[in-house]
């Protein structure tokens, strides 16, 4: 399963995450489902937190370029995930630089390793990666699972 979304989710933003996280991911989120979550800020970050503290599913992390190269807020979940063994792989595709072309390839590799992929857009700007990664998933005949913020 994948999880994209926004990264901008501002302090009033977060309850009504959490709600939204406990409504849509919840469901799917038993021991055996691995999560395929980015390691952005946003969406990424809030996901592959509230997974590790509140769920029992397994958890990937995958990342354009190299953990080192996400933004602090990013790198710090992702190694908090880490030091409480919730992690079964982060994977760090290392790329040349970071960019465009860099995140859709990121989200590319998610979805092609999912089953489902579950949105969470700001807007419906279909420039915007989250609607790139449900869009990508939708040509390739996946499940998606669209949760508007």
């Amino acid at each position: 399963m994948t999880i994209t979304g926004t990264r901008s989710i501002g302090e009033p933003d977060r309850e009504r995450v959490d709600s939204l996280f406990e409504a849509y991911l919840r469901p799917f989120a038993d021991a055996g489902t691995l999560f395929h979550v980015g390691g952005a800020v946003g969406i990424d970050t809030f996901a592959l937190s509230w997974l590790c503290d509140r769920t029992n599913s397994e958890l990937c992390v995958v990342v354009p370029c190299t953990v080192t190269d996400q933004p602090a807020e990013a790198a710090a979940a992702i190694s908090a995930c880490r030091r409480a063994g919730r992690l079964v792989d982060v994977v760090e595709l290392r790329a040349d630089a970071l960019g465009g072309a860099a995140y859709h390839a990121r989200n590319r590799w998610m979805v092609d390793r999912s089953e489902l992929v579950i949105g969470f857009p700001r807007g419906t700007n279909q420039a915007q990666g989250t609607w790139y990664t449900l869009n990508y998933a939708a040509e390739q005949g996946k499940p998606r699972l669209v949760v508007p913020l």
